[in-house]
């Protein structure tokens, strides 16, 4: 079942983000991500869901602040570095540090800087929420998930 179920969510288009924190002694962590969802306007808040078996589990179940970095078209190569395993996912990558000393991107589409504000079970995922403080948005097409590729819309 869970081959049919992954290949059947896979026909269900999804954005593509990077998402940024730092460990208890400041490291910094990323991961591409697509399971992102904005969930509210008032308190403004924002989902995203992480597997249990990832190695970045851990980190952010602790942390207190994380920023989601939707990508553009043009950023595909940056969601594919911080996809890889066993590599430095910050190499040759500039960042600026938000106020609450997360990483944030000089590349994105579109940016939240949000402080967690719950955690749920999801399975074998855990769903995070974020509450955004901050967000920033540039133009341009966004990059897109497909049937376990990257794909493109382009809008007029």
């Amino acid at each position: 079942m869970s081959t049919k179920l992954r290949n059947a969510f896979g026909h269900f288009a999804t954005g593509v983000t990077i998402i940024t924190t730092r460990t208890p002694t400041g490291d910094p962590v990323g991961m591409t991500v697509n399971s992102f969802a904005s969930l509210s306007l008032d308190p403004p808040l924002v989902l995203w869901s992480l597997a249990r078996t990832s190695v970045n589990f851990d980190v952010f179940q602790v942390a207190t602040h994380f920023t989601v970095h939707v990508l553009g078209t043009e950023q595909s190569p940056l969601a594919r570095q911080f996809a890889t395993k066993d590599i430095d996912r910050f190499r040759d990558v500039t960042t600026t540090l938000c106020a609450s000393g997360v990483p944030r991107l000089d590349e994105y589409h579109a940016c939240f800087e949000c402080e967690t504000y719950a955690r749920y079970d999801g399975g074998d995922h855990s769903i995070i929420i974020g509450r955004v403080f901050e967000v920033d948005e540039r133009p341009g097409d966004p990059l897109l998930f497909y049937r376990g590729r990257f794909a493109r819309i382009v809008t007029d």
